[in-house]
């Protein structure tokens, strides 16, 4: 178990913590203003709007998100979002990868197969009620079996009332686009071009910039930024540091990377690899 905050302002506080036990990541923002740009995931996310206003784009659609929201992201749901009542925002949160969400589903439906959720945002006292104890006791580091009892019922309910085939939540894709994406994923360590990413799926610029915007929800370029940053935490988790991974992942230089990061993540890359350096037991 372990934890970290880090401060930028004097009422916003930012903590992560994994949970070994149970295998999720808990994170809580308080008091923050910070705008999230158009981005996508490869975990789901599980979240619950404590107070503030903040309108939220996810998959081409627009919502209004205020306090008592249940926030639900399936891997790779693209969302942004910005403040929208002149405050601050206070956000609960879990980040779920595929494997251990595989085996909580089939803990709870005899079934090992991916869940999609039908609904991006929710109000749902049931859903809450097991939402936001399960968070403190993770937040808090809490280790009896309270905390798999309540992630159980959580998923269970969740698959339940919102609950469909993952398939039904991935758009179809026409085949250009799906090789425009694979040459991003190959490539994204290297310096590439528009022209290569056109050639290589047999699209010309503006055809490929408007069916992959429309698809996928998300231009070519800030794929290849989200790929990158989601290819860093991965690097930043098993020790790599931040030079290093900001290498590896094609950035340019380590302020283009701390940025980016940080605006994605809502953490500094240094700070995000201290956590997952501490809790193995590295030493300063």
């Amino acid at each position: 178990m372990w934890g970290k905050k880090q401060k930028h302002m004097k009422k916003e506080t930012r903590t992560i913590v994994y949970d070994d036990e149970i295998k999720v990541q808990a994170y809580r923002f308080e008091g923050i203003v910070q705008p999230f740009p158009n981005h996508f995931h490869e975990h789901y996310v599980i979240g619950f709007v404590e107070d503030g206003q903040r309108v939220l784009s996810c998959k081409n659609k627009e919502y209004g998100i205020e306090k008592g929201n249940v926030i639900l992201f399936n891997p790779g749901d693209n969302h942004a979002c910005v403040q929208s009542d002149g405050g601050t925002f206070d956000y609960r949160g879990f980040n779920i990868s595929k494997s251990t969400m595989l085996d909580l589903v089939e803990e709870v439906t005899g079934k090992r197969e991916l869940p999609g959720f039908s609904k991006n945002v929710i109000y749902d006292d049931e859903i809450t009620c097991y939402l936001r104890p399960l968070h403190k006791m993770v937040i808090n580091g809490g280790s009896d079996f309270g905390k798999e009892e309540n992630l159980l019922f959580l998923i269970s309910a969740l698959v339940q009332k919102y609950g469909q085939p993952f398939e039904s939540c991935v758009p179809e894709c026409p085949q250009e686009i799906e090789k425009a994406c694979e040459f991003i994923q190959q490539h994204f360590h290297e310096r590439i071009y528009l022209d290569q990413i056109c050639r290589y799926a047999g699209l010309s610029k503006s055809t490929l910039l408007r069916a992959f915007t429309r698809i996928k929800g998300i231009t070519p370029y800030r794929y290849l930024e989200t790929t990158r940053i989601n290819e860093a935490k991965a690097l930043l988790e098993k020790g790599i540091q931040p030079v290093e991974a900001a290498m590896r992942t094609g950035f340019s230089d380590q302020s283009h990377f701390t940025n980016y990061f940080t605006s994605f993540i809502g953490l500094a890359p240094g700070v995000y690899h201290d956590m997952f350096f501490y809790r193995k037991g590295g030493s300063a």
